[in-house]
């Protein structure tokens, strides 16, 4: 759960900035905050997660183009090239370089069929596509306020999320593969 608050740092400080504020302060606030975010990791010498890399970079150059061009649809943008660049990272190191992400970092974990894995990897990558389009509707299609869409990023992919990794749970118990007990070298073996 620590991690989680850690993680989501960033976010939390922009949407208070934001009611505070305006967009464009909050938008410094979320900067400064995945900045600091990297500062802190790297004070206690921690490593650093290829996502808190990315979301640095994603925040500072579209963050940095919403301040310098006082135009608010980049930083609008920031959470559909996030989640498209996950995705498209997850299918590319699938499809093209043989490797399942999800498996490396959730290997240890869980232990899923073959099959498991590239169906895990796809329905992340399937969300983070989905999850990307669902945000560029709220944040240009003209139906929702600039005020509804940090409810929306901060409260509504939050949702998403949660409802995907349910189901997601419910998908990954048929997949599952029950590790191997280690022999005890100790058993009466039949004669």
């Amino acid at each position: 759960m620590k991690k989680f608050l850690f993680d989501l740092f960033p976010l939390i400080l922009f949407f208070v900035a934001y009611r505070f504020a305006d967009i464009y302060v909050a938008t410094a606030v979320a900067m400064v905050a995945a900045v600091g975010q990297i500062a802190y990791i790297k004070i206690r010498r921690q490593p650093i997660e290829g996502t808190h890399w990315i979301n640095l970079i994603v925040i500072v150059v579209f963050g940095g183009a919403t301040l310098w061009l006082q135009n608010d649809a980049f930083i609008k943008w920031k959470p559909t090239v996030l989640y498209w660049m996950f995705a498209v990272i997850l299918v590319g190191s699938q499809v093209f370089l043989g490797r399942n992400l999800l498996q490396k970092l959730l290997g240890s974990k869980v232990t899923l069929t073959d099959q498991g894995w590239r169906g895990l990897n796809f329905s992340w990558s399937g969300f983070f596509v989905f999850a990307g389009a669902v945000n560029l509707f709220v944040a240009f299609s003209g139906y929702f306020s600039e005020s509804q869409w940090v409810n929306f990023k901060v409260f509504g992919l939050m949702g998403l999320l949660v409802l995907f990794v349910i189901a997601q749970s419910l998908w990954l118990s048929k997949h599952m593969v029950e590790p191997e007990s280690p022999t005890d070298p100790n058993e009466s073996r039949p004669s």
